[in-house]
């Protein structure tokens, strides 16, 4: 009696059988990859652009565009930077904040071959993957419109700029982002990035758990409860990422769902055959169920 109970609670937890499109936001994942290189500067981070500002505008209440010129970490140059703030039920006071990054490393400085280092990457999986999944979040959103709560979608520029052992040159999307914005903060803020690997795994990110720990727990926890094994209960590495300047800079609770074992990461085959719609369902479907049970009433 007590199982058959058990079964029927975790049933009635899990939010009206949700099911996440990872084919779909997959092909997302494609379509940014077939623009080219997005670094900032280049021909293709202007057509994302447009390419995300055209996705959003028809099936979200708002776009915030914040426009911002930084020097490149690098070469000093000046570039022109632009992060996008899609607001989903706009009028609700309880919100959650979703982020990724959008531009692409401009130099695979972890290739092999030398002769790469100093071309610019596709980012299939750092770059596109975390964007494909909130853009079908988005689609799903519209579709199922929310009552209680709100969500923003953060696409933050200039994440993927700096280099090793200079936390400042990272993420500079958001560190503009946070110095400029003036509105209503959110209770939390998760960020994704790097969940297309064909075998993904899911760890808990040090920072995460010094600042949100409670959201660490709650997030795990609905992967145990849909049964997800790629969601590891194992505390890793911290990781300068999006999330550790958001908080830096609102001090909202801030996690970072991500696969720290991507192989490919900053090479040239940061590509689409290396990358798959798994991580994309499986993380996805987490965050739907999160998104919906904050929104029962």
């Amino acid at each position: 009696m007590r199982s058959i109970f058990f079964i029927f609670f975790i049933n009635f937890l899990l939010s009206n059988n949700l099911d996440f499109d990872g084919n779909n936001a997959f092909n997302y994942l494609k379509a940014q990859c077939e623009i080219g290189p997005r670094h900032p500067g280049s021909e293709g981070h202007a057509k994302l652009i447009k390419y995300l500002k055209s996705h959003f505008t028809s099936i979200s209440d708002t776009i915030e565009v914040y426009n911002d010129t930084i020097n490149h970490p690098v070469s000093n140059k000046k570039i022109e930077i632009t992060n996008l703030l899609i607001r989903h039920n706009i009028k609700a006071n309880e919100r959650y904040l979703f982020m990724a990054h959008f531009d692409t490393r401009d130099r695979a400085d972890k290739d092999k071959d030398p002769n790469n280092i100093n071309n610019p990457i596709i980012g299939a999986n750092d770059g596109a993957s975390g964007v494909a999944l909130l853009m079908e979040i988005s689609n799903y959103l519209n579709k199922n419109p929310l009552g209680k709560i709100g969500i923003d979608i953060l696409l933050v520029d200039a994440e993927d700029m700096g280099r090793s052992g200079y936390k400042d040159e990272w993420g500079l999307g958001t560190q503009s982002f946070v110095k400029t914005y003036t509105g209503a903060l959110p209770k939390y803020a998760i960020c994704v990035d790097m969940i297309a690997d064909k075998n993904p795994i899911f760890k808990i990110e040090g920072f995460s758990y010094q600042y949100a720990k409670d959201l660490v727990y709650e997030i795990w926890g609905i992967a145990k409860d849909l049964g997800y094994k790629e969601f590891v209960w194992q505390l890793t590495g911290a990781i300068y990422d999006d999330h550790y300047y958001y908080y830096q800079g609102t001090k909202v609770p801030s996690i970072d769902i991500i696969d720290f074992d991507y192989e490919h990461w900053h090479t040239i085959d940061d590509t689409v055959e290396n990358c798959s719609p798994k991580g994309l369902y499986i993380v996805g479907n987490v965050l739907l169920e999160f998104i919906y049970r904050k929104d029962k009433p």
